[in-house]
């Protein structure tokens, strides 16, 4: 039987983060698992790379500001560079209660320490991107030091890292279910090439991690959301330098990678279908429409149908992650339900829960927030519905 100190399910960005900073902080035989056949293949290697602290929630912003600075040290403690541009996020209001938003938002970004984020008028969001129709457009929040991040560079640093401080990553390797004492406690994790003995164990599955969860008997309250994207040919139309650009009203945005326009705008999944990530045409032409008549600079670029993807966030019922030792189970440890911020903010909840597992709590900042516990106590963070 493989015995490891702790087997992370899940070898995405997050499961890295995690490995690489309990390899760090001295830990020795850690296992990392993933069902695929390399690295990449599930929501990480989806992503589209943005990256702020704007956000609503002090946490939030805390935990953004914290990989920040993980993020401006990443290549020099990894050997890769994390693709780290900081153009900017532009969030437009169309209207004085979307304004009030974003204001409200900025009282709890400066009070945690982004102080850099800033209101623009109509006026100013033009002038940083004058792509954009002026029509409907009130004012909105800038924050220079957000901007965007290389998703796969981070986890090839992450992996790369800790392979060099000794753990194992194994591909196409499938958790079927757990064996457990009479306690609860996990004593193997059993997998398609065997039962691996286990000291403990870290969820990080995303959008599938209820499924380990359930192995646990622990009941994880994250869902699965698809998210699509369509890009535009390769075109030199907008600059690169271009802000993540969001209409704080319905969350239609764009920004700019690898010389094609990336057009965003959440919608609800499939029903009943929780992991189905095809695009739909219908969606693909309600994009279309909103960006003719948002981005009058892109009216005569053709939208690649082809190219478009779709990807799956893990969602939780307050939007924020889900972080530390499961209640059901003493040696389970959960990193899970970041809904849509688990890339930007790997770095810091790998960093915080291996300060749990390692010292009991999290030093780096108070992460009591992100409990798993904080549903059942009635106790879940508030939930804004623009950031």
């Amino acid at each position: 039987m493989t015995t490891a100190a702790v087997v992370i399910i899940g070898g995405g960005v997050m499961g890295a983060s995690v490995a690489c900073h309990l390899a760090r902080r001295g830990w020795k035989d850690i296992l990392v698992i993933d069902r695929a056949a390399g690295p990449g293949a599930g929501s990480t290697g989806r992503a589209t790379g943005g990256f702020r602290a704007q956000y609503a929630t002090d946490i939030n912003v805390r935990l953004s500001l914290l990989a920040r600075d993980e993020l401006l040290r990443f290549e020099e403690e990894t050997g890769v560079d994390p693709g780290f541009q900081q153009a900017g996020y532009l969030w437009l209001a169309a209207d004085d209660a979307e304004l009030e938003v974003l204001r409200a938002a900025r009282e709890v970004q400066h009070a945690a320490g982004l102080t850099e984020a800033v209101e623009v008028t109509a006026d100013e969001a033009l002038r940083l991107n004058p792509a954009l129709a002026p029509d409907g457009i009130v004012g909105g929040a800038f924050c220079p030091t957000d901007g965007f991040i290389r998703p796969m560079s981070i986890l090839e640093g992450y992996l790369a890292l800790a392979e060099r401080l000794g753990a194992r990553i194994e591909w196409d390797v499938e958790m079927k279910g757990f064996r457990r004492d009479p306690s609860g406690r996990i004593t193997g994790v059993e997998t398609t090439r065997g039962t691996i003995a286990a000291g403990a164990v870290v969820n990080a599955a995303g959008a599938w991690a209820v499924r380990v969860a359930d192995g646990a008997g622990v009941a994880l309250p994250v869902m699965a959301l698809r998210r699509q994207v369509v890009p535009t040919v390769p075109t030199d139309v907008l600059p690169a330098s271009m802000p993540m650009t969001i209409f704080a009203g319905d969350g239609y945005h764009l920004r700019v990678r690898d010389g094609r326009v990336l057009l965003l705008w959440p919608t609800p999944g499939v029903k009943g279908q929780p992991y189905e990530t095809a695009v739909e045409d219908r969606w693909i032409d309600a994009v279309i429409e909103k960006t003719r008549a948002r981005v009058p600079a892109l009216r005569a670029v053709e939208i690649d149908r082809a190219a478009a993807w779709g990807g799956l966030y893990e969602i939780s019922p307050d939007r924020h992650a889900i972080l530390g030792l499961a209640r059901e189970c003493p040696n389970l440890y959960l990193i899970n339900g970041s809904s849509g911020h688990g890339v930007m903010h790997a770095p810091a909840l790998g960093r915080l829960l291996a300060e749990i597992m390692t010292d009991g709590a999290a030093t780096s900042l108070d992460a009591t927030p992100l409990r798993a516990s904080r549903f059942a106590e009635g106790c879940p963070n508030p939930v804004s519905g623009l950031l």
